[in-house]
């Protein structure tokens, strides 16, 4: 059993107090509470046993860091484009309590880190198809749109965090110009791509492997759902921050998404849809974008919240920044800003693992 911290005694109370309102419809043991998933937000996961077999998932968000409510709405709008997600059983939105049906313990990255070749594909193929159902099926205009704005915030992680935080550095003025003529690049890349419901964190982590009649794979953390680029959910699922595929591999899955999603119109017309090469530099792009913010939030984590665990992947990071930076002539500014924070990238970037 997982022991729960709680440094707040009272929210544990209160957490109780409400499980125990709920404790016969739902026929739960809370004597059996415990810590199933803490992830990198402020909220965490807790799971208790039900009398008769079978368990549930407590959300536990306080309040005072964003409302819950996204989380329902869009977990609602995922189950009727047939997505396999958790069903919200019971809600205190003012306190930030959710009672969630279980998906089970074994994430995609469990499964992929012990995964055979062939099983490894077979998962991979289920969460395209997955995703092909939410781009096809998802309603972006009921969606934050993942404008320049927000991709300038997300980039501006990095900066505060990685760049001045980690590293101790403040760019001069020729290499803030150098990074301002990243960032267009970048934004240009996203704004251009047709514009469809977007997951936003469409990784391994966020995935559980569940049995095919129940739906696989499930869904989780999709609160942060956007409108945006349609190669950023399969830049998520193909470079990962915690796991990493030979470039033949990721080609594989990529080219398999790009014939599906051509036939079924999500690639709009010419471009993206008449060129893989334009695709995959498109993806390429939207991972790069991704993975200078990860790199910031993971800084953050280390320095603000207290958890440096997740800045042992840094290096992984870097690589896949710099595999992305030298392959195309309009990114090769950032190739120098990343050298400048830690050198030899270039000879050492393609390490991966």
């Amino acid at each position: 059993m997982n022991p729960i911290a709680w440094p707040d005694p009272a929210r544990e109370q209160a957490l109780l107090a409400w499980l125990q309102r709920l404790q016969g419809p739902h026929r739960l043991l809370p004597e059996t509470l415990e810590l199933a998933h803490a992830d990198a937000s402020t909220r965490r996961y807790l799971r208790l046993q039900q009398a008769g077999g079978g368990s549930l998932i407590v959300m536990d968000a306080p309040p005072q860091h964003g409302s819950q409510q996204s989380f329902i709405d869009i977990a609602a709008h995922m189950a009727a484009c047939g997505l396999h997600v958790p069903a919200v059983l019971a809600a205190d939105e003012p306190q930030g309590f959710l009672l969630l049906s279980d998906l089970g313990r074994l994430t995609y990255l469990q499964a992929l880190r012990e995964a055979s070749p062939a099983r490894a594909d077979a998962l991979m193929r289920d969460a395209i198809a997955t995703l092909l159902q939410w781009q096809l099926k998802g309603d972006a205009k009921r969606l934050p749109v993942y404008d320049e704005a927000f991709v300038r915030r997300e980039l501006q992680i990095f900066i505060d965090w990685c760049v001045g935080r980690e590293f101790g550095q403040q760019w001069d003025a020729t290499q803030q110009t150098w990074w301002e003529h990243c960032c267009k690049v970048l934004v240009r890349n996203a704004l251009a791509q047709p514009q469809l419901a977007m997951h936003r964190d469409y990784m391994v982590r966020n995935l559980m492997v569940c049995p095919p009649e129940q739906g696989n794979p499930g869904v989780l953390d999709f609160q942060d759902a956007v409108c945006g680029p349609v190669a950023y959910d399969m830049a998520s699922l193909l470079r990962d921050a915690f796991i990493s595929w030979d470039e033949e591999r990721e080609l594989d899955w990529a080219i398999r998404y790009w014939e599906q999603a051509r036939k079924l119109g999500l690639l709009g017309e010419g471009g993206l849809a008449e060129d893989f090469g334009e695709f995959w530099r498109a993806l390429e792009c939207c991972g790069l974008q991704r993975h200078l913010k990860i790199m910031g939030i993971f800084c953050r984590l280390k320095h603000r919240d207290g958890k440096p665990a997740y800045a042992e992947d840094l290096p992984r990071l870097f690589a896949y920044c710099i595999k992305v930076s030298t392959r195309y002539v309009e990114l090769s500014p950032l190739t120098r800003l990343l050298e400048s924070l830690r050198g030899n990238l270039v000879q050492t970037g393609f390490n991966l693992r």
